[in-house]
């Protein structure tokens, strides 16, 4: 860092033709060369600051609660604010002070500097206070016309020449005007430190490859310590100097990484004002279907900051990665940001939906601000309606590729991610069947290959949902083809007592004929594609048979069922010969009922045999 003492000693000048103004202007006071150096310094009691000399002050200021005791005639010779006001009209002695400056910029620290300018007392200008100089001294109007090397033109200097020529020194400049606002901006400073940030960056990045190294982000952290609206610029001017795309989207990362709270209470981030580890401002915890607030945060920074980054974001497909846009878009739900930035950000995500992760894609219901949640009402715990637009996206994009002829498709890398996410929604007992089983049908059935990762889902959700009819189970199982489950699904399945029977005994079909190609060491895709040429009688004949052993095998456990039934209900009538039961009516129905399920499971069989005879007449089992 670089400073540079100044000396407000008052060089000799000639009197005579001031003395001439003063009798033009009686406004004017003419200061006496030997007034500038009446104090030797400032002491400090309480809450008030004295200048050090002979002679009493005559003049009390007043800055944030502060109290300055100097003389009037130093301040005058050099301030031009000072020089035109009436000063005996400020005497306010039952307020304790004459004049007071309200919001002046860099409160107390600052005007105590320019006082011991104006006494002739050397000073330090540094990065971290030339700003506050310039801006106090221009509200003050220390310009040439009130003498000559006057404070305004000695920071100016400073600025322009030590400052802005060094990395460092222009990053202390910029981070120092945050608490400037309006001066600095009025005065250009944040806009040149701006623009000599960029022009830096791109004369050390102009010379670099097209690959991101370290040494093209050299600068990530330093920009990462500024404001949000600092940062902008900066990419602002970096953009239009032709900085690449992917260098612009990493910095962007950077600095959400750096600036953006965690959702969770687990993490810690860090103040993009100060530049140092904190915890986050907010944080949150759901406790009853309503959000609680665990201390006090600035949610109105933080959306400001959301919605700037979104806002800026590269419209390159690569640029950013697909984890840090899912990241933007649960913060954006949490703290309600813009809702027309929260849909470019969905339609953003869809375009890289394949490079998602399932826990990106776990996106939280609640929000804070605006959105609330009503404690009487189920609420999911993940907000599924986001995840359905995202994919509804990314299909379209998918269909935009098939018709213009692209060879490359991510529909197979997408079937995975996306039923592993349907078993992670599927644990909460609040998502509806119909909502599971509408997202479970967006993806297209030609992109399952294997229907593994689907039928764990629906297993899932069975055993999440212990209390669904059964129709609606087998509502639920049907959006799952059993032809489709691996050998290991098939074996897991039909023992599953969860499953509709009628799914069990599809599944012990599709089962079957996988063995039997697993061991002959047949495709079973292509031994469904090309059943009618492969196939032979011989191996019909033998899934018959097996078919008939396993019927077999069910009527036995029925007759046993039966032989049982029959024995309990002759000594029910044994014990009771004299008086009737209402509960032989009952009996009478449950053998129906089981001759009823007897016969289903035979049609049942003998509709599989006749799926699996291809091109020949049809034969009964029973």
């Amino acid at each position: 860092m670089q400073k540079l003492i100044l000396d407000g000693q008052e060089n000799t000048s000639d009197h005579h033709e001031s003395d001439e103004n003063h009798q033009n202007h009686d406004q004017c006071i003419v200061v006496p060369t030997m007034l500038n150096a009446i104090a030797d310094g400032f002491i400090k009691k309480e809450k008030s600051w004295f200048a050090t000399s002979q002679l009493p002050s005559d003049l009390s200021i007043r800055v944030e609660d502060i109290t300055f005791y100097v003389h009037k005639y130093p301040l005058i010779a050099r301030c031009g604010y000072l020089n035109q006001i009436e000063l005996h009209e400020h005497q306010n002695s039952h307020l304790g002070y004459d004049i007071k400056l309200e919001k002046f910029p860099g409160g107390s620290e600052t005007f105590e500097t320019i006082l011991k300018f104006c006494y002739g007392l050397p000073i330090s200008l540094n990065p971290a206070n030339v700003a506050a100089l310039r801006c106090g001294s221009e509200i003050l109007e220390m310009t040439e016309a009130m003498e000559e090397g006057n404070l305004i033109s000695k920071t100016e200097a400073f600025f322009t020449f030590v400052a802005l020529s060094s990395w460092n020194d222009t990053i202390a400049v910029i981070k120092s005007c945050e608490m400037l606002s309006p001066w600095a901006e009025n005065l250009q400073i944040v806009r040149r430190c701006c623009d000599s940030i960029a022009w830096k960056i791109f004369r050390e990045n102009s010379s670099g490859g097209e690959i991101i190294t370290n040494e093209g982000t050299w600068w990530f952290d330093d920009v990462a310590t500024l404001r949000i609206d600092f940062f902008m610029r900066i990419i602002t001017a970096v953009r239009v100097k032709g900085i690449k795309p992917e260098i612009i989207g990493s910095c962007i990362m950077n600095y959400g990484e750096k600036c953006l709270p965690s959702i969770y209470g687990d993490t810690k981030g860090m103040d993009c004002k100060n530049g140092t580890n904190r915890r986050n401002d907010s944080q949150w915890s759901i406790t009853s279907g309503r959000i609680v607030e665990t201390s006090i945060g600035q949610n109105k920074e933080q959306r400001t900051i959301i919605e700037s980054l979104i806002s800026i974001l590269p419209p390159q497909k690569e640029t950013v990665s697909c984890k840090f846009l899912l990241r933007l878009l649960k913060m954006s739900i949490v703290y309600a940001a813009s809702p027309a930035l929260i849909s470019e950000l969905e339609k953003r995500i869809g375009m890289v939906l394949e490079n998602a992760s399932t826990n990106d894609l776990l996106i939280p219901t609640y929000a804070v601000g605006e959105q609330t949640i009503n404690s009487n009402e189920e609420q999911t715990i993940h907000n599924i309606d986001v995840v359905q637009r995202i994919l509804d996206y990314f299909l379209m994009y998918e269909q935009q590729k098939l018709q213009q002829q692209e060879l490359k498709s991510t529909t197979l890398n997408i079937s995975k991610l996306f039923d592993s996410y349907l078993v992670e929604i599927a644990r909460d007992p609040n998502v509806s069947i119909t909502k599971f089983r509408v997202l479970a049908e967006s993806l297209p059935r030609h992109v399952r290959t294997c229907h593994d990762g689907l039928y764990r889902a629906i297993d899932t959700y069975l055993k999440t949902h212990p209390s669904l009819s059964e129709h609606d189970r087998r509502r639920l199982c049907k959006i799952m083809d059993c032809g489709k489950l691996s050998l290991d699904g098939c074996m897991h399945a039909a023992q599953n007592e969860r499953l509709p029977m009628r799914i069990i005994i599809q599944v012990l079909l599709s089962e079957q004929v996988k063995m039997r190609a697993a061991v002959h060491g047949k495709d079973i895709t292509e031994s469904d594609d090309n059943s009618d040429k492969e196939n032979s009688w011989s191996s019909t004949k033998n899934e018959v048979k097996s078919l008939r052993e396993e019927l077999e095998n069910v009527k036995i456990q029925m007759t046993e069922l039966h032989r049982d039934y029959s024995e309990l209900q002759q000594e029910y009538e044994k014990t009771n010969n004299k008086h009737r039961s209402p509960w032989t009516s009952g009996w009478r129905k449950m053998k129906k009922s089981a001759l009823f399920i007897r016969k289903m499971i035979e049609d049942e069989t003998q509709e599989g045999e006749n799926k699996v005879k291809p091109g020949r007449r049809t034969q009964s089992i029973s």
